[in-house]
């Protein structure tokens, strides 16, 4: 698929294909998007999990940091991941508007920036045992849900920063919460 609006990419390398879907619980649509305040600063990743007519099954924000925007769209797809893992769909199609990470996941651009591979290993650990995974580039107007819920873990993000000493700042934190 190949559109000025959005790109897919088969994590196998392959172009996606539509041939032999299946229904459409088999198939499951992955928004995932990561906001940092200050870069690095305080950081929310959020995952959206949808079916393909757009009904929301799960959703999940992460409040963390520091950390840089790209390791927040990370965590955002880790994040995203484990829900899938939840549902078990045999076919997800991961969404997100970071063009670099996509690239990244495809294979299309290289890692080079170390303090990620951990989290791209993690990323690749994950997508396993699903039996097929496309990773689309779409505009961020396409990705606004799961963009509200990572600025809003963002905010939450800032508030635990403001509420520790400063010599504490420094030391990476994490809390997730539920925000239905």
């Amino acid at each position: 698929m190949t559109d000025p609006e959005s790109s897919a990419t088969n994590m196998g390398g392959s172009p996606p294909s539509d041939a032999g879907a299946g229904p459409a619980a088999a198939h499951l649509i992955l928004y995932v998007d990561g906001a940092c305040s200050g870069n690095p600063g305080p950081c929310g990743s959020a995952a959206i999990l949808k079916t393909d007519d757009g009904t929301t099954l799960l959703e999940k924000a992460r409040a963390f940091g520091p950390g840089t925007n790209n390791e927040a769209e990370y965590q955002a797809v880790i994040l995203g991941l484990e829900l899938a893992a939840e549902l078990r769909p045999r076919r997800l199609t991961i969404r997100s508007d970071s063009e670099l990470m996509v690239r990244q996941l495809a294979g299309e651009y290289k890692v080079k920036a170390k303090h990620l591979m951990p989290l791209v290993q993690k990323v690749r650990q994950l997508l396993r045992p699903f039996e097929s995974v496309e990773i689309e580039h779409v505009p961020r107007g396409k990705n606004a849900e799961a963009d509200k819920l990572a600025r809003k873990a963002v905010e939450k993000a800032r508030a635990v920063d403001a509420a520790l000493p400063p010599e504490a700042r420094k030391k990476p934190h994490t809390k997730t919460f539920k925000l239905k």
